[in-house]
C-alpha cells in the first residue's frame, strides 16, 4: 500500500487514516521478477507465483524509451493481489530508494523537516501528491494545504514533514503547519520590534511600482512608495535596488491578515522640521530641476524636499504651454520661495518673480508712437491681442482698420504677424493699446490734399438717421450732414441714392469724418449775390434775389 493507495472522505479521522496506511507492511516486500513479456501498454513480471504480476509499460519507461527486455531480472514491489494476479509496482522500488534516503539524511528529527516540490496530482476529495526534485513523492491531505484542488496541479509548495512510516514508504506533509508556525514566529518577532519601539535593518527583497517588500530575518514587511521619501509617492527603483539594506520602522501589523507596513523615511530626521526656522517666504534659494509635470516641474532642495514651480511662475510669458521649453531635468536654477506650510510638507516657488517683468521692460524700451511688429496671439470678439516679446497689447477693433465696422476676426488669424503703432501705455493698469490704422493715412487725410473748409461737394445719400445723413465721398470716408445743417431742406424729402451738394465745414483726420453743410452752402451763395450786387451797380438787390428764387 502507497500514498495513492490512501483513501480519504471528506470528514476524515487524520489518525485513523494514517494506522490504516501502515497496516499489511507484509505486503510491500521488494523481490526480483523477470519479464516475461513486454507489449504496447503492459509488462508481465514472473514474480514466483502461479500468474506473473503486470505492470503499466509507463512505469519502465523514461523519455520514450523502454529501460528493460524481455527476460531481464527487476526488482519490484509485492503489494497484495488483484484477483488473482499479483499486484507488483517497480516505480514503488524507485520510490522506496528515494525514502531510504531521505530517511538516512534526516535520522531522527524527519518529523520536523521542511520539504518543497510540485503537485503533480491530486486525489479526488484526498489530497495531494507532491513530488520534490529527486522524484520522491509525499502526501499533503486537503486539510493540511490551505489550497483549493482546482489550479493546484503544477504548484510548487513548502510543507512540513508530519508523519514517516518506514515500511510504507510513506510520508504525509503540512502546508498549514508550516504557515501557522511562520504565522507564530512572525507575530513574536514583530512584537519584538514593536518593544524596542526603534528602527531596525533590513534588506530589499522585491522592489514593485507600489512599494518594496523588506526582509527583516526572515519576516518581510512592505514600504509602500509613499513611506520612502518626504518627497511623497516615489517610484522605488529610482531610489534602491535589490539586495540594498535599509533602515526601517513598524508602522503597524494586521496580525489576521499578516500585513507588516514600514516606513524608510519615518526612520530618518524630517527635513520640513529642520528648515522651517532657515528658511520664509520671500528667501531665495538654490534648486535643482527634478521631475516635470504638465502643470509645472518640480525642484529638489538637496535634503529630501521637493518644492513646486508652477508653470504660471516660471515665466512672465503668459503663452508658455510646457515647461521644458524653459527647463531641463537636473538644471540648477535660483527661485524665491513664495509659499512654505511645513504642517503640510507644501513648499511653492516662483522662478519670474526673480526676472525684471516684461511690462517694465518695455516701457524701458518703447514709447507711444513707436512702430513694432507683434503676432496675433488671441482673437475675440472686440479686438484681437497681438504678442509683442514677453507682454500683450491690444489691437482693438476701431484701430484695426479705416473700413468702417471691420472686425479683426475677419482681417487676422492666429500666428499673423503685423506691425502695429503704440497708441497709448497705461503704467498703472499694464495696459498697452495699439493701432494699425495710424500707421497709414486716414481716408479723410486724403480727401484734406484735395479738399479744404469752404469748398463744395456733391454725394450720394448713403443713410439717414434722426441726427442727419450720410452721403458717399470716397472709399471708407462719408460726409455727415446733421439736420441743423440742413436750412430750408426737410429730411423726410430727402432718399437715398439722391445727390447732394453741401459745403465742407470740418475734417477730423484722426477719427475720419468729415462734417457737411447744406446750410452753408445756401449762406455762401447769398454771400456770392450781395458781391455780385456790389460788382454791377445798375441791378438791384431784388433783381438778383428773383433770379435767385427762380
Amino acid at each position: 500500500m502507497g500514498i495513492e493507495d490512501i483513501e480519504i472522505g471528506e470528514d476524515f479521522d487524520f489518525e485513523q487514516m494514517l494506522n490504516e496506511s501502515f497496516e499489511n507492511t507484509e505486503n510491500n516486500s521488494v523481490v526480483d521478477g523477470v519479464i516475461v513479456e513486454i507489449t504496447s501498454e503492459n509488462v508481465l513480471v514472473d514474480v514466483g507465483q502461479k500468474i506473473e504480476g503486470r505492470l503499466y509499460l509507463s512505469e519502465i519507461t523514461v523519455n520514450g524509451e523502454v529501460l528493460f527486455k524481455e527476460g531481464d531480472t527487476i526488482p519490484v514491489m509485492l503489494m497484495g493481489t488483484k484477483g488473482e494476479r499479483p499486484s507488483i509496482s517497480y516505480k514503488k522500488v524507485l520510490q522506496k530508494e528515494k525514502f531510504d534516503a531521505f530517511v538516512k539524511e534526516h535520522g531522527e528529527d524527519i518529523e520536523n523537516v521542511t520539504i518543497e516540490g510540485k503537485i503533480i496530482s491530486v486525489k479526488q476529495r484526498g489530497g495531494f501528491i507532491i513530488e520534490d526534485e529527486t522524484g520522491l513523492e509525499y502526501f499533503m491531505p486537503m486539510a493540511q494545504s490551505y489550497l483549493k484542488a482546482f489550479g493546484a496541479v503544477g504548484k510548487k509548495v513548502k510543507a512540513k514533514v508530519l508523519k514517516v512510516n518506514a515500511a510504507q514508504n510513506s510520508i504525509i506533509v503540512s502546508r498549514k503547519k508550516l504557515i501557522e508556525e511562520a504565522k507564530v514566529e512572525k507575530d513574536s518577532k514583530v512584537n519584538e520590534i514593536l518593544e524596542k519601539n526603534e528602527p531596525v535593518n533590513g534588506t530589499v527583497k522585491k522592489i514593485t511600482s507600489y512599494g518594496m517588500f523588506i526582509d527583516l530575518g526572515g519576516i518581510d514587511g512592505l514600504v509602500n512608495y509613499n513611506e520612502i521619501s518626504y518627497k511623497g509617492p516615489v517610484n522605488p527603483s529610482n531610489y534602491y535596488n535589490e539586495g540594498d539594506e535599509v533602515s526601517v520602522v513598524v508602522l503597524s501589523y494586521d496580525k489576521t491578515k499578516q500585513h507588516l507596513s514600514l516606513s524608510i523615511k519615518a526612520a530618518l530626521s524630517n527635513p520640513w522640521e529642520e528648515i522651517k526656522d532657515e528658511l520664509d517666504v520671500g528667501d531665495t534659494i538654490t534648486v535643482t530641476v527634478s521631475n516635470f509635470e504638465s502643470y509645472g516641474a518640480f525642484v529638489d532642495l538637496g535634503n529630501d524636499i521637493e518644492g513646486l514651480l508652477h508653470i504660471s511662475e516660471i515665466s512672465w510669458n503668459k503663452n508658455l504651454k510646457n515647461p521644458k521649453d524653459l527647463l531641463t531635468l537636473g538644471e540648477e536654477v535660483n527661485v524665491e520661495v513664495i509659499e512654505l506650510n511645513v504642517e503640510q510638507k507644501r513648499l511653492r516657488v516662483s522662478l519670474k518673480n526673480l526676472q525684471e517683468k516684461p511690462f517694465a521692460k518695455f516701457t524701458k524700451e518703447h514709447k507711444v508712437g513707436d512702430v513694432i511688429t507683434g503676432k496675433i496671439a488671441t482673437l475675440t470678439d472686440f479686438g484681437a491681442f497681438v504678442t509683442i516679446g514677453d507682454v500683450d497689447g491690444l489691437l482693438h477693433n476701431e484701430e484695426a482698420s479705416w473700413e468702417s465696422n471691420a472686425k479683426c476676426k475677419a482681417i487676422y488669424k492666429k500666428g499673423d504677424e503685423v506691425e502695429v503703432k503704440i497708441i497709448k501705455i497705461d503704467r498703472e493698469k499694464e495696459n498697452i493699446s495699439l493701432s494699425v490704422k495710424e500707421i497709414s493715412d486716414s481716408p479723410a487725410k486724403n480727401f484734406q490734399n484735395t479738399y479744404k473748409m469752404g469748398d463744395i461737394v456733391k454725394g450720394a445719400v448713403k443713410d439717414k438717421k434722426d441726427f442727419g445723413i450720410f452721403i458717399k465721398l470716397e472709399d471708407n470716408l462719408d460726409g455727415l450732414i446733421r439736420n441743423e445743417d440742413f436750412g430750408p431742406l426737410v429730411l423726410e424729402e430727402v432718399n437715398i441714392g439722391d445727390e447732394l451738394e453741401a459745403v465742407v465745414v470740418n475734417i477730423d483726420t484722426r477719427k475720419n469724418r468729415v462734417r457737411l453743410s447744406v446750410k452753408r452752402l445756401e449762406q455762401q451763395q447769398q454771400r456770392e449775390v450781395l458781391k455780385a450786387v456790389n460788382d454791377d451797380s445798375g441791378m438791384t438787390l431784388g433783381d438778383l434775389l428773383k433770379d435767385q428764387i427762380k
